[in-house]
């Protein structure tokens, strides 16, 4: 057997000892015990195999991601229930999974607003372009990529933001083309009251 190998049902009877002595534990009315070096060693196998697929191999955060999934199978053991499902590896392949995917959603919220402090700072700015001896503007390069990043995550910001009250109304006003605003703005620069 390989180091990198989970039995399933070895997995599965662990976990199910485990419920027990947790219940035991309850009754008596002492503290629950902590998950056994197999069932911590098998969250971490399976979160480092799942970290070397394809869809995941080119982040350079892989550690974290690995550590949120083991994370997060602590926390939600409990939730297994040996009575529905007898395959603990694919549930725990899940949670590990949904942790990955909320890692990297965090992880590209935080490079934006990287890349947007940068840009609000005035570093982006195209007059400021160090330009090497043989006319090369690689550094505009990169830095077109940054304003890329930053419009497509902002258009996808706006796509999931649905305006709520006061917010819908203001959007709904500013994009009308309402004569009563019209007279109001007139009023306002016309008006001698101030």
């Amino acid at each position: 057997m390989s180091d990198h190998y989970i039995n399933n049902a070895d997995f599965l009877s662990a976990l199910i000892a485990h419920k027990t002595l947790c219940k035991e534990a309850k009754i008596a009315g002492s503290k629950e015990p902590p998950v056994s070096n197999y069932i911590g060693d098998c969250f971490l196998k399976i979160a480092e195999r799942l970290s070397r697929k394809p869809n995941f191999t080119m982040y350079t955060f892989k550690e974290e991601m690995i550590s949120d999934g083991v994370e997060n199978c602590i926390m939600y053991y409990r939730n297994f229930d040996p009575d529905k499902s007898k395959n603990p590896f694919s549930y725990f392949t899940q949670i590990i999974y949904y942790a990955f995917l909320r890692r990297i959603i965090k992880e590209k919220k935080q490079l934006y607003v990287k890349y947007k402090a940068t840009e609000q700072f005035g570093i982006l700015e195209a007059t400021e372009v160090f330009e090497h001896g043989d006319d090369n503007n690689s550094q505009f390069e990169t830095y077109t990529n940054i304003l890329e990043y930053i419009e497509k995550f902002e258009q996808g910001m706006k796509k999931k933001k649905k305006p709520k009250g006061i917010e819908k109304f203001i959007e709904e006003v500013d994009n009308s083309e309402s004569p009563i605003i019209d007279d109001i703005e007139g009023l306002n620069e016309d008006s001698d009251i101030r």
